[in-house]
């Protein structure tokens, strides 16, 4: 089971303890979608936004998002990885 939520209203205005909520759901932009695991974390997390967004329990598996290195560390993995080559 999972949550499918949705940004339906601008939170322009809403205070800062909403905003970061929203971001910390993952959604940025007007009219994104995401889908997130059900717990009791994310269902608190949107109870609090609950007149911004919309949801509705989906059978859909959330996609995990594979975790990136930070780009100074990439180059310097890229630049060894050459340097070994040569």
């Amino acid at each position: 089971m999972s949550l499918k939520v949705k940004v339906i209203k601008s939170f322009a205005g809403a205070p800062d303890t909403q905003r970061r909520t929203i971001r910390g759901l993952g959604l940025w932009k007007m009219g994104q979608v995401r889908i997130l695991p059900d717990t009791p974390a994310i269902r608190g997390m949107v109870f609090k936004v609950k007149h911004l967004i919309s949801q509705e329990v989906s059978d859909e598996q959330p996609q995990l998002r594979k975790r990136r290195k930070p780009r100074k560390i990439a180059l310097r993995d890229r630049a060894r990885a050459e340097r070994k080559q040569a």
